[in-house]
């Protein structure tokens, strides 16, 4: 296993860059998702660390070395690509066998590195296929079976699994989970799905544009968004966003959306300036239908049903916000009304004019 660590690491091509400063520590064995939507530099960043694009600025670590000019294959890295990039020629063994080469190891020791990769990865009975007889999923585990032969140091998995179907994913995602549990080893890891990044990574990064908006855990990224892009792109459904400003109500802050009003969160209670303009968030999770007290009317435009879960698409005067109900819960008809409760203790808050998350 190793680190792996960026240091204002910028990418160019001729004057336009792509990569601004990227100051990232990938510790040992840590499971790191770069996320953010397609053109944000995720790919690019892989790419630097696996020395596939040159550093226009900045250093690159790898266990401690700086690898700016060390070949790709002198890195001890192993790179798994999103269109598998197996030779259609050479069976599933033969691509395995292939990967070896430059470390000129013995027949034995060959047999034996293949023979576990097969038997971890499920891939005996597929050793004297190729490639054109293998579904998706199984192409992408000789893919990964590629890489673990070579036993590097650290991982790297370009968009792995944007080829498969929402099946094959799913499966595909636990068997790189278990991997990464069996083996320990160091990942860094791209994608633009939330799904794929939150429930395998130890640590996200979410990029935008090229530039780093947060680090941290999938529990606090969900949780406490830094600025309004991070709440809008982490979750599904997304948060909700409501327009607001602050005002006064027997001495204490209020923010005020439309029809809706929000008390303020106590510990922005003095940070807060009387007509600043804010943006309240709330995640479609914490909002709760209620049969009478504290609350809003609402009309249901839309019911999704999911299985155990319902979206309810709602308006409450010219503001539409989704809510996330049991399915149970759900109204009998679309053009019924409701009535809805926010949950005060998970609103979000933050400065429009910025965009940055208000905290204590």
């Amino acid at each position: 296993m190793s680190s792996v660590t960026l240091r204002n690491v910028v990418k160019r091509y001729g004057q336009v860059e792509v990569v601004h400063g990227v100051d990232l520590d990938v510790e040992e064995g840590e499971f790191v998702v770069l996320l953010g939507p397609s053109g944000c530099g995720k790919t690019t960043t892989l790419r630097m660390v696996a020395g596939l694009e040159d550093i226009s600025g900045g250093e690159l670590e790898i266990a401690g070395r700086v690898v700016n000019d060390v070949a790709p294959k002198d890195r001890q890295i192993a790179m798994v690509f999103q269109n598998y990039a197996l030779y259609p020629h050479m069976t599933v063994r033969q691509n395995m066998e292939f990967a070896l080469k430059p470390q000129k190891l013995s027949g034995t020791e060959v047999d034996c590195r293949i023979a576990e990769a097969a038997r971890i990865l499920g891939l005996e009975p597929l050793l004297q296929r190729k490639p054109s007889q293998l579904s998706g999923g199984q192409r992408q585990r000789v893919a990964m079976g590629r890489a673990m032969v070579r036993t590097p140091k650290v991982f790297l998995f370009d968009e792995p699994l944007s080829n498969l179907d929402a099946k094959l994913r799913t499966q595909v995602r636990l068997e790189i989970a278990k991997l990464h549990k069996r083996l320990g080893t160091t990942v860094l890891y791209v994608t633009h799905d939330q799904v794929e990044a939150m429930t395998l990574a130890d640590k996200i990064v979410i990029m935008k544009d090229g530039y780093i908006e947060q680090v941290g855990s999938p529990e606090e990224v969900f949780a406490r968004p830094r600025n309004l892009f991070v709440a809008t792109f982490i979750g599904s459904p997304a948060m909700n966003l409501m327009p607001a400003s602050v005002q006064a109500r027997d001495g204490r802050p209020i923010l005020v959306s439309g029809s809706l009003t929000f008390d303020a969160p106590a510990a922005l209670a003095s940070s807060l300036k009387p007509a600043q303009n804010v943006t309240v968030g709330v995640r479609p999770s914490d909002i709760s239908l209620v049969n009478a007290g504290a609350g809003y009317d609402a009309s249901i435009e839309v019911t999704e049903y999911l299985g155990t879960e319902a979206l309810l698409n709602l308006k409450i005067g010219s503001q539409e916000i989704v809510a996330q109900v049991p399915a149970s819960q759900r109204p009998a008809h679309n053009t019924q009304a409701t009535r809805i409760a926010f949950d005060p203790r998970h609103l979000h808050v933050f400065d429009t004019a910025s965009g940055q998350a208000l905290r204590a």
